[in-house]
């Protein structure tokens, strides 16, 4: 799934258990969550189907409003997402966007979101 400003961490967990120790250890870190998708349940009440997938959207208006208002066009990758996804080979994997290519992609002096990919690998092991 490995794209141009993605992180993909392989999870020793399920999906829906990663999300949860994701889920977790963000709220313990005072960051809020928006939203839980489950998009294999999504897909069913439509009558489609698909392999386990979760999204977490998540952030902290403290931290995040501030980035916006210097750098308007984060507000497009803010909040922040993580993906919990099995692939083909039944393998489960937590992707988000890449701290190095946000900074990039919106011309900042900084990368955002750093603290954050310790908790993405404390999530999954």
């Amino acid at each position: 799934m490995s794209g141009k400003g993605i992180v993909d961490i392989p999870s020793a967990f399920s999906v829906v258990e990663t999300m949860d120790r994701l889920e977790s250890l963000l709220r313990a870190n005072g960051i809020k969550i928006f939203a839980r998708i489950d998009q294999k349940a999504e897909a069913q009440a439509v009558g489609l189907s698909m392999r386990d997938t979760q999204l977490l959207i998540f952030g902290d208006p403290r931290a995040g409003t501030p980035l916006m208002v210097k750098y308007p066009s984060i507000a497009i990758d803010l909040p922040a997402k993580a993906l919990a996804w099995e692939s083909t080979d039944r393998k489960v994997w937590l992707s988000y966007n890449s701290p190095e290519y946000l900074k990039e992609r919106h011309n900042m002096d900084s990368s955002p979101l750093l603290a954050l990919a310790a908790i993405m690998v404390e999530a999954t092991r």
